[in-house]
């Protein structure tokens, strides 16, 4: 099953808090305005009919940026006006902002220039700030810079504009599209303008650049744009020039790039010989959302009130339109799993070190040299029983002193009980096992209970009474070795409320599986088995763990032999855990959870299964938040978070559900 998928459901994108910007890399003819504007005009109604409401040129686009001092020549810069003239004619009936790079005359002085154009509209022109003079480059040969301008205002195609670059373009029928344009150079240096306008609350920042290739620039300007939209929480659109750039001293390759918050979400193909358009909708939900909560980001701009109160807001009406296509944006099946390829290895070691240094502290911290676990041949305790013994190989404690007690019942299988007892035996800990059946027939006898008179009643009582059976058998081996009772619950269970409450899947003494999810511990195991980080017999125990049915094991197979199934009761935990991330992480509206699942899970579930388990995660996570709030100290493992009372999530025990359902309809 793939990690990812490219959403190809036929649902709208409207109305749920995307916006679609688009990247253009036209064919450069170089000092021919007039066919470059003819290559812009075709990018530009390709981009539009596609539903883009941003689409971004390159640096110098209807000249091209090579022109060195021809750029000075009245001629060039007569047709480019004319050029320009052309494109703004293009626009007319488009609810596209669309940025063209052109070079204009403004009084006195010659500058390069963005101009934002909209339904045949010139909304505004963006001098350059900064201009490289240095190596290849040696732009104040030829231009002035956005300082150096002494009108704030200027006369282009016969329209009186604003001119500067403090300028923002902000739909006003778009939430949340704050569009801000800088170029080149000005994204480069230590504090851009595109930082400023972040602050003042631009959300979509475009750099329109020429950028010639040398080896090292691709990955420096990925990291570059990413950086950039992440350390403003914004979209950032990068568009570099193409083929038909001069090549006299260097060469072009065309890459444009559009990242949100840290993540690509599209690139060009480098070096292409074709004109090339890339597109991808920006979540300004996630970006609104995102910056609510980062306080710091508040801060600064407090303390930069004043300049940001000098910000020009130009305000538009973008017209966008309601039919959009579907949602052009890969949508990760399971939000909290390491993506494959290279990065997968370090994020799962990663994950891996967090668990066993937050053990690692506790045992140090706590002076106590034993841990006891209880190990069921499942998901949870497998994983929890790794890390144990990780954690003890660090403190060069012996992994006898892990002491690890299988607890059969009455509905224990013999293939998971087998699995538990080879697996101590395989990661050399003191195993043993302890029966749990007499103790418990005594107290559903003491409560008088169907079962204990031989009935076949398989109640919530008759479950409880194991479960609770073996954490009080934890906490009193505990007492007896002086360990820790390490806890297994996962962070799915905990946000289903799949726990029972005051026993080993919701309290101990610690828990290094409290912020992991059920679909990561799965994945985790699997990538142990892959790397070689245990034995064979082990890896082969490991191998049948994530192979077979998430099952507590507490009531015996029906007449037809099927074993209990979690996921039967409570539904699909990828599902879950997918509902889980954007509740939590982001507090996204029922109804675009749903939206991205059907886009994410599109051709396994349909849309009405999606939305009858979000209705049954919204109820059981609003209704289990007194089991959040009493669970034990664990780390935190990943940004999506975790359900600790006291770090990421704080809610009353006692909240209604109701508006969330509302929402989803």
């Amino acid at each position: 099953m793939s990690a990812n998928r490219t959403a190809k459901s036929t649902a709208s994108i409207a109305g749920h808090g995307f916006v679609r910007v688009s990247a253009a890399v036209p064919v450069v003819y170089l000092a021919d305005p007039a066919a470059n504007a003819r290559q812009t005009v075709d990018l530009l109604t390709a981009a539009a009919d596609d539903g883009a409401a941003v689409i971004v040129f390159p640096e110098l686009g209807l000249t091209g940026y090579s022109v060195d001092d021809l750029v000075q020549q009245d001629a060039l810069l007569d047709a480019a006006l004319t050029a320009l003239d052309a494109v703004r004619g293009a626009t007319t009936g488009r609810s596209a902002l669309v940025c063209v790079g052109v070079p204009l005359r403004i009084g006195d002085g010659l500058y390069n220039t963005a101009a934002v154009l909209h339904d045949g509209e010139l909304l505004g022109i963006v001098p350059k700030s900064y201009l490289p003079n240095y190596r290849e480059f040696y732009e104040q040969r030829l231009f002035a810079a956005a300082r150096d301008a002494p009108v704030d205002e200027a006369t282009v195609l016969g329209r009186r504009v604003p001119f500067g670059a403090d300028l923002l373009f902000e739909a006003d029928d778009v939430p949340g599209l704050v569009l801000h344009v800088e170029i080149c150079e000005d994204g480069w240096v230590p504090i851009p303008p595109s930082t400023w306008a972040a602050l003042a609350g631009a959300t979509v920042l475009v750099n329109l650049s020429g950028s010639p290739v040398t080896i090292g620039k691709e990955s420096y300007r990925r990291e570059l744009s990413a950086a950039t939209s992440a350390r403003n929480v914004a979209a950032h659109v990068y568009v570099a020039s193409g083929f038909g750039e001069s090549t006299t001293d260097l060469a072009w390759d065309g890459d444009a790039l559009i990242t949100e918050n840290g993540t690509l979400l599209a690139r060009t193909t480098p070096f292409a010989t074709p004109s090339q358009t890339i597109t991808a909708d920006v979540d300004l939900d996630r970006l609104r959302q995102e910056r609510a909560r980062m306080i710091s980001l508040r801060d600064q701009v407090g303390d930069y009130a004043d300049r940001l109160r000098m910000v020009r807001r130009i305000p538009v009406t973008i017209g966008a339109r309601r039919d959009h296509p579907p949602l052009r944006r890969t949508v990760a099946r399971f939000p909290f799993v390491p993506p494959t390829g290279p990065d997968r290895d370090t994020r799962c070691r990663e994950v891996g070190n967090i668990q066993v240094q937050g053990l690692t502290q506790r045992l140090r911290s706590s002076g106590i040299e034993r841990i006891v676990i209880g190990v069921s041949g499942g998901l949870d305790s497998t994983l929890a029983l790794l890390v144990a013994v990780d954690a003890f190989d660090r403190l060069r404690l012996p992994r006898t002193n892990i002491l690890a007690y299988t607890m059969p019942g009455f509905a224990t299988g013999d293939a998971t009980r087998g699995r538990a007892l080879d697996l101590m035996g395989s990661l050399g800990v003191t195993g043993a096992e302890i029966d749990i059946r007499p103790a418990c027939r005594q107290m559903l006898a003491d409560l008088d209970h169907p079962v204990a008179a031989g009935a076949e009643v398989y109640d919530t009582t008759f479950e409880n009474v194991q479960a609770g059976q073996r954490t009080s058998l934890l906490f009193r081996l505990a007492n007896e070795h002086g360990a820790l009772v390490l806890g297994t619950g996962d962070l799915s269970e905990l946000a289903l409320g799949w726990c029972t409450y005051g026993v080993g899947d919701q309290m101990s003494h610690y828990n290094v599986n409290g912020s992991v999810p059920k679909t990561l511990i799965r994945h985790l195991i699997r990538w142990m088995i892959t790397t070689e980080l245990h034995d064979a017999r082990t890896a082969a125990v490991l191998s049948e763990v994530v192979d077979d049915v998430i099952s507590p094991e507490l009531i015996p197979p029906g007449a037809d032999g099927a074993i209990q199934s979690t996921e039967d009761t409570v539904g699909p935990y990828e599902l879950h855990d997918f509902y889980l991330y954007y509740l939590t992480r982001f507090g996204y509206r029922p109804r675009k959870i749903a939206f991205l699942a059907q886009q994410a899970w599109s051709g396994t579930y349909d849309d009405d299964t999606i939305r009858h388990w979000l209705t049954v995660f919204l109820t059981r996570f609003m209704a289990n938040q007194f089991k959040r709030s009493a669970m034990p100290n664990g780390p935190k493992v990943g940004s999506g978070g975790s359900l600790s009372p006291r770090g990421d999530w704080r809610s009353p025990s006692d909240a209604s559900v109701q508006p969330w359902l509302d929402d989803l309809g």
